[in-house]
C-alpha cells in the first residue's frame, strides 16, 4: 500500500486563546479555579475554588463576592474530551470505507515545525526568563561561597544572612537563608544582569521587596499584638493552615485518571491507594497536582518527583523555589511578575484602558486578582500588600514614584487582548485542509493561551500533541540511514499592498540528514522575482483593482532527489478595496442550518460552509462561528 503523506503548512500563529463552549453548570459539583461552565447561555470561569451551590450569574455588591467571572456567550457541549474541555470535539472524520488511513510524518518534520511555530521574539524572551540551572549547581550553593552563581552573589550583596534573620524572625524552621540562595541559583534570570542598560542592582532590590511583601501576605502571622511589625512576620506558615502530611482528601479532585489533568500529572498515593493531598505548601502555597506537576518538571525534569513527594515543597529549598517559579513564569494572558518589575512587559492600549500598568499593583492582580482587585475601594488584603511593600521598599532603598500604582482597585483582569497574552501551550489545530486524508484533518497543533497538557516550553511536546490528537499518525525516524524527505516551510507577511515588494523565506526548511537543499519557487500570474532558486524570494507584487489572494509555492529537494512542497497565501490589497460578493449569495444569519457547500456573504466577503464533519459549526453561535468575525470562524467556513 502506498504510504499516505501530508505536507505540513505553516499557518499564521494563534496569538491569543479562544473561548470555547463549556459543560453545563452543575449545582451539586465543586469546580477548581480556571474551570469554565455554561449557565443560562453565558460562559463563566471560576476565579478560585467554587463550592457546590455557588451559582454563576448571582448579583453581588462587589466583584470579589462571587467566585465566577463572565467571559462570554456560551453553549453546552459534552464534558472533557482530553484537551481540558475548552473546545468541542467534532465527529471523527473517516474515509468512505469507514477505516482510518495511516498518515506518515518524520520526526525531523515535526521538530522543524515546532521550532518554526515557537521562533518569535516574545517566546524567546520568556524562555530565557524561565531557564533553570542544573541541580548540582544549586546543591553546591553556600552563603559566601566564592563560586556561587553571579545572580546569587548579587542577592548576597543586598541581603546578608543576619538581615534575612531580622526580616523573618518568626519564620518556620524549614525556611532558610541558604534555601533562598538556592532558589535564586535555580533561576538565573532572577537578579541577573541586563545587556540593554537596565540597572540590575535596582531591579533586584525591587524584586526582593516585591516577593517579600507577597510572602508577608501569603504566609504571614498577621498578629498586630506582637512586638515584631506585621511586615516582618512573613514565612510563618510552610503548610496551609489546618493541613498536615497525613491528611487525606485535600486538593486532589483533579487526580481522577479519567480527566486530562489526572492523566498528564498522575497523583502519588498513600500506602492504602488514596491520592496524596496537594494543599498549599511553601512561600507561595503551591496547590493542586496541575501546579505540582509542572513545577516538578521544571525542577527535576520529571513530574513524578513532587507528585510522589509533595512534602518536599514544604521541607526543602523548594519552599522558596516554588515562589520564585511562580514569580518568573507567565500565566497568559498574565505576564510574569518578573517581567512586570524589570520592565520587559509594557502594557498596550487595551491594558492601559483596563488600568493595567507597571507597578506593584499589577503583581497583586497576577497573584490574586480575582479576590482582591477590581473593586471601588482597595481590598483589605491588597492594602496589606501595599503596606508591606512600602516597608520592604524602604528597607532595600527602593524608590516609590508618586505615580506608581501600588494597589489594584478598579483594575480589570488581564485578558487575551493584552500585551501579556502569549500562547504557551499546544492544542489541536481544528483547521480543515481539503487535500489531507481522513476528512481533511489538519494534522497539526497550534499555540493557545490557556492551559493544556502540552507546553511550548518543553521540547518535543509538539510531537506529543500530534500523537495524542491524531493516533493514526506514524512517525518515521531515520533509523538506519534511509533517506527521509525534506521539510518545506515558508515564512513571510500574509498581507501587502499591491505593487509593493515583499520577502518570503524558506530558512525554516530542513533536511532530516542535515544535507543541503535546493529551492524552486513558483509564482502566480502578475508576480515577479529576479531569481527563483534561492532560500529567499524577493517578490514584486501585481497591482490588482480589488483585493486578491495569491498562492506562492515552494519545492525543496534534497541530495537524494526527494522533494516536498509548501504554499504561502498572500492577500494583495487592491486599489478599490475588497471584492463585492455575488448578489445571489445571501447574507449570513446566525443559527441558520447551513449545508455543506452553501455560500453566504458577510462584511462584503463570500464564504462557503465546510463539508462534514465541520458543517454543523456553520450554524453555531455567532461569537464563535460568524464568518470572518467569530473567534473560530475558520473552523466552519472557507473564505472565497
Amino acid at each position: 500500500m502506498k504510504k499516505n503523506r501530508i505536507t505540513l503548512l505553516l499557518a499564521g500563529l494563534m496569538l491569543s486563546g479562544h473561548l470555547w463552549a463549556a459543560e453545563a453548570y452543575d449545582i451539586n459539583k465543586s469546580y477548581p479555579g480556571g474551570s469554565q461552565v455554561n449557565y443560562n447561555g453565558q460562559l463563566f470561569e471560576a476565579k478560585w475554588w467554587v463550592n457546590p451551590g455557588q451559582t454563576p450569574g448571582t448579583t453581588v455588591a462587589n466583584e470579589w463576592d462571587t467566585p465566577w467571572k463572565l467571559i462570554g456567550e456560551g453553549e453546552v457541549t459534552p464534558p472533557d474530551n482530553g484537551n481540558g474541555g475548552d473546545k468541542p470535539t467534532p465527529p471523527t472524520p473517516t474515509p468512505p470505507d469507514g477505516g482510518t488511513t495511516p498518515v506518515y510524518m518524520s520526526q525531523a518534520e515535526l521538530a522543524a515545525k515546532e521550532k518554526a511555530l515557537t521562533d518569535f521574539p516574545a517566546m524567546a524572551v520568556v524562555k530565557a526568563s524561565i531557564a533553570t540551572r542544573d541541580n548540582l549547581v544549586v546543591e553546591a550553593v553556600q552563603p559566601g561561597r566564592a563560586d556561587n552563581p553571579d545572580n546569587v552573589k548579587l542577592v548576597e550583596s543586598l541581603l546578608s544572612e543576619s538581615q534575612f534573620n531580622y526580616l523573618f524572625p518568626l519564620r518556620a524552621p524549614e525556611y532558610s537563608y541558604r534555601g533562598l540562595l538556592q532558589a535564586v541559583a535555580k533561576f538565573p534570570a532572577l537578579c541577573s544582569d541586563y545587556s540593554d542598560g537596565r540597572d540590575a542592582d535596582a531591579i533586584c532590590r525591587k524584586t526582593l521587596a516585591t516577593m517579600f511583601a507577597h510572602f508577608a501576605q501569603e504566609t504571614g502571622g498577621h498578629e498586630s499584638w506582637r512586638p515584631e511589625a506585621e511586615w516582618r512576620q512573613a514565612l510563618v506558615h510552610v503548610r496551609e493552615m489546618g493541613w498536615n502530611e497525613t491528611m487525606r482528601g485535600g486538593y486532589n479532585a483533579e487526580c481522577n485518571p479519567t480527566v486530562w489533568q489526572g492523566q498528564q500529572w498522575p497523583c502519588g498515593t498513600f500506602d492504602n491507594g488514596e491520592f496524596k493531598s496537594y494543599f498549599g505548601r511553601g512561600a507561595k502555597q503551591l496547590s493542586y497536582n496541575y501546579n505540582y506537576g509542572p513545577f516538578s518538571d521544571a525542577m527535576f525534569g520529571t513530574v513524578r518527583t513532587l507528585l510522589d513527594k509533595p512534602e518536599l515543597v514544604a521541607d526543602s529549598w523548594l519552599n522558596l523555589a516554588s515562589a520564585v517559579f511562580f514569580y518568573t513564569y507567565p500565566q497568559p494572558p498574565k505576564p510574569s511578575m518578573l517581567h512586570v518589575i524589570d520592565g520587559t512587559w509594557q502594557p498596550n492600549d487595551h491594558d492601559k484602558q483596563n488600568g493595567l500598568v507597571p507597578g506593584f499593583g499589577a503583581t497583586t492582580q497576577i497573584i490574586n486578582g480575582g479576590v482582591e482587585c477590581g473593586g471601588k475601594v482597595e481590598h483589605g488584603q491588597s492594602q496589606n500588600r501595599i503596606n508591606y511593600y512600602r516597608e520592604f521598599a524602604n528597607y532595600f532603598g527602593v524608590p516609590i514614584p508618586a505615580d506608581e500604582v501600588l494597589g489594584c482597585k478598579g483594575m480589570k483582569y488581564f485578558d487575551e487582548k493584552g500585551a501579556g497574552a502569549l500562547p504557551i501551550n499546544w492544542e489541536q489545530d481544528w483547521s480543515y485542509v481539503a487535500e489531507n486524508p481522513n476528512g481533511g484533518k489538519s494534522y497539526a497543533c497550534k499555540l493557545v493561551g490557556y492551559q493544556t497538557r502540552f507546553s511550548a516550553f518543553k521540547e518535543g511536546d509538539y510531537t506529543r500533541c500530534i500523537q495524542h490528537f491524531y493516533p493514526e499518525v506514524v512517525i518515521e525516524d531515520n533509523g538506519g540511514g534511509t533517506n527521509q524527505p525534506p521539510v518545506a516551510s515558508i515564512t513571510g507577511p500574509a498581507q501587502a499592498e499591491g505593487g509593493s515588494k515583499v520577502t518570503l523565506s524558506a530558512q525554516h526548511s530542513s533536511d532530516p540528514e542535515g544535507k543541503p537543499l535546493t529551492y524552486a519557487w513558483v509564482l502566480p500570474a502578475g508576480a515577479s522575482a529576479p531569481v527563483l532558486d534561492q532560500v529567499t524570494l524577493e517578490l514584486t507584487l501585481p497591482k490588482p483593482a480589488t483585493d486578491t489572494k495569491l498562492d506562492i509555492k515552494l519545492t525543496v529537494t534534497d541530495e537524494g532527489s526527494l522533494s516536498r512542497s509548501a504554499s504561502h497565501a498572500l492577500l494583495v490589497k487592491g486599489e478599490e478595496g475588497g471584492v463585492t460578493p455575488p448578489d445571489d449569495y445571501p447574507a449570513y444569519k446566525e443559527g441558520t442550518p447551513y449545508k455543506a457547500g452553501e455560500r453566504v456573504s458577510n462584511g462584503g466577503v463570500s464564504y462557503e460552509c465546510k463539508p462534514h464533519p465541520y458543517t454543523g459549526w456553520c450554524a453555531g453561535a455567532a461569537w464563535a462561528y460568524e464568518p470572518g468575525k467569530g473567534t473560530a470562524w475558520s473552523d466552519a467556513w472557507i473564505k472565497l
